[in-house]
């Protein structure tokens, strides 16, 4: 199949366009002025199903909901076009309208973005010790965007919230000067929508550079379920399976992170062979996706999606909870029930599928996951346990939230107890505060844990 997309301005071309109603073409258009809206010819041939489109999972994912703004930010804005005014005016409405979905979730651009030899590098975030996270230039798109995707602004045109580089030298020089580093995150928008040619650059300059704290290159994509063609049939397959062959017979362990949020993701024909390839070439296959109201929010969804993960060798990673950007109203499950769907879903599999975590919040201290709900001392809590943190005193640390059926995200919580704040606040605290912070570790600070 020959990759052909759709964005705001040819979607109407898409053969299956007359199943939308006018008043929903309206409201996609509406929403696009704000959120990014891009799709392709495989997802809509082959993943949607166009005569249920009022309750089908993949186009939600893919065709904007009149829910996913709010009343107000929508009426806002199609006021604002029906009225006709003029651009300059239309677009800084878009651009509040953007701020206030909060664009930078967890802190990203404040806390996450280090320096080296005195440059900030837009192109690398580094949050935790181990790993980094890289935004090759070439890779800032996807072959389809996801309607519920945290890092929306990345596609949209605000430029003070996009990361990307591709000098090579200051990532091989940053890894050269951080040892602690054992992982390097290819991640994006999709770093498997750009040419072989250019990813070879990269792992070029990566492997050539003797590094031997680096032990894992990781791959984040949804180019498995968008379009798995990229490791089959596109005229530079075979080079990028070479390439991920070069990886591993480096010693390199190469984890290729797929996103599949549903398990009609994983059904068709030419994803399997995709699958087949890269597993050839000794790369690991992680599957890993928010739970999201509207699309999978259910634990059979949930089970079916890990049980086919295991049957094609895929392990089954995380279940995170939809960050607290963008469109987060429209997905958002609670907490509480993203618990209970998770529990029952593991409930439903076997051993070998339970590999995976969840659910789990990627805040702005660490990756914070929902161990269940508890009765201490007559007091009904929530308790939870850091994963993955800024600090790594932190680390499996439980701690205890009030029971709230309604919270969404870490802001939501209240310390259990009587407390007047959860046990990591105080020195999270200092980072924030702290201007000379660089890496945006707090192991400097290990000592305010105390």
């Amino acid at each position: 199949m020959k990759y052909k997309h759709y964005n705001i301005h040819n979607y109407i071309s898409i053969p299956q366009i007359k199943k939308i109603s006018p008043k929903q073409r309206h409201d996609l258009e509406v929403i696009a002025k704000v959120l990014p809206f891009k799709t392709n010819n495989y997802v809509v041939e082959q993943l949607i199903d166009w005569d249920n489109i009022e309750f089908d999972p993949l186009y939600r994912m893919n065709f904007f909901q009149r829910g996913m703004l709010t009343d107000k930010h929508f009426n806002m804005l199609e006021s604002e076009i029906n009225v006709g005014g003029s651009k300059k005016s239309l677009d800084r409405l878009i651009k509040d309208i953007r701020y206030q979905l909060n664009p930078d979730p967890s802190g990203q651009m404040m806390y996450n973005v280090p320096e080296f030899k005195g440059e900030k590098l837009m192109g690398i975030q580094h949050k935790y010790k181990e790993t980094i996270l890289f935004f090759p230039t070439q890779g800032q798109s996807c072959h389809a965007y996801c309607t519920f995707c945290f890092r929306w602004p990345q596609f949209s045109n605000m430029k003070s919230q996009k990361f990307f580089m591709k000098e090579t030298g200051l990532l091989t020089g940053y890894l050269k000067e951080h040892p602690e580093v054992t992982d390097l995150l290819f991640t994006g928008g999709d770093p498997m929508i750009m040419s072989s040619r250019h990813f070879e650059t990269y792992v070029n300059a990566v492997l050539e550079a003797d590094l031997p704290n680096l032990k894992n290159i990781r791959i984040g994509t949804k180019a498995l379920s968008y379009w798995p063609y990229r490791f089959v049939s596109d005229p530079d397959s075979d080079h990028l399976l070479s390439l991920f062959r070069k990886i591993v017979d480096s010693g390199k362990h190469l984890a290729v992170m797929a996103n599949f949020n549903h398990p009609r993701e994983l059904y068709t024909d030419i994803f399997k062979v995709a699958v087949k390839n890269i597993q050839n070439t000794g790369a690991i296959i992680r599957g890993q996706s928010p739970i999201l109201n509207n699309i999978n929010a259910d634990a059979d969804v949930w089970a079916d999606l890990w049980k086919k993960q295991v049957e094609k060798g895929i392990i089954p990673y995380y279940m995170f909870m939809p960050r607290d950007t963008g469109a987060q109203h429209y997905f958002a499950v609670p907490l509480i029930e993203a618990w209970k769907i998770y529990t029952r879903a593991y409930s439903k599999v076997s051993g070998i599928a339970r590999t995976v975590r969840g659910p789990v919040m990627s805040a702005n201290p660490g990756k914070i996951k929902v161990l269940g709900v508890s009765d201490f001392f007559d007091e009904k809590v929530i308790t939870l346990n850091f994963i993955q943190a800024r600090n790594t005193n932190w680390i499996n640390k439980p701690f205890f939230a009030r029971y709230d059926e309604s919270a969404l995200w870490l802001n939501d919580l209240k310390p259990a107890f009587g407390k007047r704040e959860f046990f990591f606040e105080r020195s999270f605290r200092s980072l924030q505060t702290e201007k000379k912070h660089r890496v945006g570790t707090l192991d400097n600070y290990s000592s305010l844990c105390s």
